[in-house]
């Protein structure tokens, strides 16, 4: 992946963690319940491939 499309997926937080949004947020939301997509929304931290991406930025 080149940087910029590192950046597009993810975002660097002040204490240097690696934020991604969440999949499943788009199609098929009328079965899940509403506790389900509220947790949806907010961003994941990425613990694997952190090194990777440190490299790459």
């Amino acid at each position: 992946m080149s940087v910029t499309s590192i950046a597009k997926r993810f975002k660097i937080t002040k204490r240097k963690k690696f934020l991604h949004k969440r999949c499943d947020q788009d199609h098929f939301r009328a079965k899940k319940s509403g506790e389900k997509i509220k947790n949806l929304r907010k961003d994941k931290e990425v613990s694997s491939f952190k090194k990777v991406l440190k490299s790459s930025l």
